[in-house]
């Protein structure tokens, strides 16, 4: 039976956890190849949609490739195969294969990439390290007493009213609205022609920017008054759950050695570059995946004895100052289960269709 899920709905579910709005100006995570209207047979998972994972989706009846790293970045002038991106992307169209990818969006928010990391090590008490900010707005609106009850809810179906881990967020107050309808209104109450004045309550409420154009169809579809009148404003606040790097807690202190011990069990590397050790007991952790050198001022401010992270150059390690522990596990150590957690994801979300994990390892880096 032909499915009836399609790329574009696989995007969406993506989209509601990781949007596109919090990828950074220079990545590239979208749909990179195939038709978003396609049927979708099966979903592979992967960190790196190389040509060989795309032959490896085709033969096991997957049509669409998930990926953390877009195969394809800036922009493509021709496509002849001279590069290894290039024969990635022909492989997919001949084999009729979809490549999407969800890359520093999937880094930015809660449950993402960092997440994974800190779920390797236990870290609890975890805090986003660098938040992001001008990603909220606040939404005010006026609407009749009787009414403000249903309006919240659509606000707070469309995404509305979520503060850090509360939901239904809201401020109201009561006042007096007036208006005069004049010709051609099609009046809620009141007379056209006529001074009215209604008891209304004042509804306040956060949003994400990118949810800007759902909770406003939403409140106009609510909302009795033919004109509803509204208000937005820009925030400036931090949010909590989006931005760069985690801060958590070990369960318990571990000496230097051991800590770094307990890197290269979790990531499975055979190699831990790292700076001096400071003589510090570890407990209190930041980390980043993938290259996040440009966090060490937020590590150090956050009171963190480790920086764990990657692609660190030698002078960066300078930075580490003698005040923290800065661990380079390695690129594709850090974010390899990032894979799974797609995965994971996407088996919760669609049942008519496999979801697996690549069985191909595409870390380009070895050691010896």
């Amino acid at each position: 039976m032909v499915s009836t899920v399609r790329v574009r709905d696989v995007i969406a579910a993506l989209a509601d956890w990781a949007p596109p709005a919090y990828q950074e100006s220079y990545d590239n995570a979208r749909l990179l190849c195939g038709d978003p209207d396609q049927p979708v047979s099966g979903v592979l998972c992967c960190l790196d949609s190389t040509e060989e994972v795309i032959r490896e989706a085709a033969e096991s009846g997957c049509n669409l490739v998930v990926a953390h790293h877009p195969i394809l970045f800036g922009s493509l002038k021709s496509l002849t195969g001279r590069t290894y991106a290039e024969r990635a992307l022909l492989t997919a169209i001949r084999l009729n294969v979809a490549l999407f990818a969800a890359h520093t969006n999937l880094d930015a928010v809660h449950n993402g990439v960092n997440d994974r990391m800190a779920d390797r090590l236990g870290l609890t008490k975890r805090q986003i390290l660098a938040p992001k900010r001008e990603l909220l707005l606040k939404l005010v609106t006026f609407v009749p007493v009787e009414w403000a009850t249903k309006v919240r809810q659509a606000l707070f179906d469309a995404g509305a009213g979520v503060i850090s881990n509360y939901d239904h967020c809201s401020f109201n107050t009561e006042g007096e609205g007036t208006f005069r309808g004049l010709a051609g209104t099609e009046q809620y109450v009141g007379q056209r022609g006529q001074d009215h004045m209604e008891r209304e309550t004042r509804i306040e409420v956060v949003l994400p920017r990118h949810k800007e154009a759902e909770v406003l169809r939403l409140l106009k579809k609510a909302h009795p008054y033919e004109e509803v009148a509204y208000d937005l404003y820009p925030l400036l606040n931090e949010h909590p759950q989006v931005g760069h790097g985690l801060v958590g807690t070990l369960p318990e202190p571990l000496a230097e050695p051991d800590f770094l011990a307990l890197l290269k069990d979790r990531f499975r590397t055979p190699c831990v570059r790292h700076s001096p050790l400071t003589g510090l007991p570890i407990q209190r952790v930041a980390l980043c995946g993938g290259a996040g050198i440009f966090l060490i001022s937020k590590a150090l401010q956050s009171g963190a004895q480790a920086f764990v992270t990657a692609d660190v150059k030698y002078h960066q390690f300078f930075d580490a100052e003698g005040r923290i522990l800065l661990a380079d596990v390695g690129h594709y150590e850090s974010e390899q289960f990032t894979a799974g957690l797609l995965a994971e994801f996407l088996s919760g979300k669609f049942d008519t269709f496999a979801v697996r994990l690549t069985s191909i390892v595409t870390n380009p880096v070895n050691y010896f």
